[in-house]
């Protein structure tokens, strides 16, 4: 007996989505990938040319209450079955180049194959730590094959003399990058002694100022061009620095840019030689070989007889 039985049922075909179901869909989408709130309205506009072969571009804004948000691109295939968003990158553009660094002090050749690029706070801790650390070793592992530039971004809500610090370098380094380098040195190898014990950055101020001073003396610099940089008190090109910091997104110190790779400043050694072997290795050139640590050849100090 034909026609009995449990089959299971055909579905209907499926059908074109109307405008508003898709726009729905849409909503529903971009509402999951920004988290937002109900309040928040999703302007969704009229599809336009797109850069990909079979997508159109659709503008989709945010709003809540009077403000208004930037315009975010998605694409939607022509068949319109898919929704993404696609985030295109630039591959003719080296990304050596995304941190600018004209006139700023060096270490190490300008045709250096690795171009180290610290964002550097003064009165940073683990700055100052990584400073008299790290970079030692690295330039005695690599050699002239890196090159390394500070770049300025003082956490002033937590370093009180931070700003100061950097205004004072750059007016040395407007002069002599030898100045410059003597005083970053002075600095993080000083920290506690520049902060005192009272925490105060008035005294800290006078020391730096000082410090600047002395060190252009050494350096033979225009002393009254120094001192009146020194006076002054400059922000701007500090702001711009930690303005483009904050663009790279830079949250905090030390944050390096290893052609172009963003790095926490605080990783340990091997971690750090395996990005700049990396970064070599691209540039076609073979890293070092392992060194080994130095040997401590200083004996042991005798160990005092207990106390009677």
């Amino acid at each position: 007996m034909g026609g009995f039985g449990c089959h299971a049922q055909t579905p209907p075909a499926s059908q074109p989505l109307t405008q508003d179901q898709t726009n729905r869909r849409i909503e529903i989408i971009v509402r999951s990938h920004f988290e937002l709130p109900a309040d928040v309205v999703v302007h969704i506009g009229k599809p336009g040319g797109s850069d990909l072969v079979g997508y159109h571009t659709i503008p989709i804004t945010l709003s809540q209450g009077e403000k208004t948000s930037p315009v975010f691109l998605f694409e939607i295939s022509d068949d319109g079955k898919t929704f993404a968003q696609f985030e295109k990158y630039d591959l003719t553009k080296d990304p050596k180049d995304k941190v600018s660094i004209a006139g700023r002090p060096a270490r190490g050749p300008a045709n250096a194959p690795v171009l180290i690029v610290s964002f550097d706070d003064l009165e940073c801790p683990y700055c100052s730590k990584m400073h008299a650390q790290l970079f030692p070793d690295a330039l005695m592992r690599y050699g002239s094959k890196i090159r390394i530039i500070y770049k300025d971004f003082p956490l002033t809500e937590i370093h009180p003399w931070a700003m100061h610090a950097a205004v004072d370098a750059n007016c040395l380094a407007a002069q002599s990058d030898t100045g410059y380098w003597d005083f970053v040195d002075y600095a993080h190898a000083h920290g506690a002694d520049i902060t005192g014990k009272d925490n105060k950055p008035e005294p800290a101020f006078a020391m730096l100022d000082k410090q600047a001073t002395d060190e252009g003396t050494l350096q033979k610099v225009n002393l009254d061009v120094l001192k009146a940089c020194i006076a002054k008190q400059d922000l701007a090109a500090i702001q711009a620095s930690v303005a483009e910091g904050r663009a790279l997104d830079v949250k905090a110190t030390p944050t390096l840019f290893i052609n172009g790779q963003l790095v926490d400043g605080a990783i340990p050694e091997d971690q750090l030689w395996n990005v700049i072997d990396s970064a070599l290795t691209a540039e076609g050139i073979a890293p070092p070989a392992n060194i080994a640590p130095p040997v401590n050849t200083t004996p042991p100090a005798s160990t005092p007889p207990p106390a009677k």
